[in-house]
C-alpha cells in the first residue's frame, strides 16, 4: 500500500458513483469509466456509510475519476479524513463502458480509495444515504457496473 499521492485517479465505490454528486463535490474531475477492485468486499459500516475490507474472492466495482489536488482536498473533507476514512492507494482494473461490454481486459492503475479501517462491522445505512446510494446505483448500472454485483453486494444493504 502506498500512502502518498502517486496518481490523480480516484476510485469511488459508494455515493461517489453518483456522477452529479462528484461533479458538485469535485468540479475539476474528469470521469474515466468503471473499475474493479479485486479481493475486497463492499458493505455498510457502523457509521451508516459504504466501506470496503480485504476479502479474498470478493470484488468491489466503482467509478473512477481523474481529480486535481484541490478536488482531492475537498474529498478529504467530505470523507472526514482521518477521523472516518483513511486514504489508501490500491490497484484497480479500469474499463470504459464500450470495452467492458465487449469483455475486454481492463487497464491496471493505482487509485486513491477511502477506507474506514476502524469500522469494519456490517450495519444499516443512514436514511439520507439511501437516496444518494440509489442515485449512485443508477449511474453505476448505466455506466456498465455488473447488475449481479449490485444485487449481491449493494442491494443487501440499500433498499430500492
Amino acid at each position: 500500500m502506498v500512502t502518498s499521492r502517486p496518481s490523480s485517479i480516484y476510485f469511488g465505490y459508494g455515493s461517489n458513483m453518483w456522477i452529479d454528486q462528484m461533479d458538485r463535490r469535485c468540479p475539476e474531475n474528469k470521469y474515466l469509466g468503471i473499475a474493479r477492485l479485486a479481493d475486497w468486499k463492499w458493505f455498510i459500516c457502523e457509521k451508516g456509510y459504504a466501506n470496503v475490507v480485504r476479502s479474498p474472492g470478493d470484488e468491489v466495482w466503482g467509478l473512477v475519476y481523474e481529480i486535481s489536488e484541490a478536488d482531492e482536498q475537498k474529498l478529504d473533507g467530505y470523507e472526514n479524513v482521518p477521523d472516518n476514512y483513511h486514504k489508501q492507494y490500491h490497484t484497480v482494473t479500469v474499463f470504459d463502458k464500450k470495452h467492458k461490454a465487449e469483455g475486454a481486459a481492463g487497464a491496471a492503475t493505482l487509485a486513491l480509495i477511502y477506507v474506514d479501517v476502524e469500522r469494519t462491522k456490517e450495519s444499516s445505512p443512514k436514511t439520507e444515504y439511501i437516496y444518494r446510494m440509489n442515485m449512485a446505483i443508477a449511474d453505476a448500472l448505466k455506466e456498465g457496473v455488473p447488475e449481479a454485483y449490485i444485487k449481491k453486494y449493494l442491494r443487501a444493504f440499500i433498499p430500492e
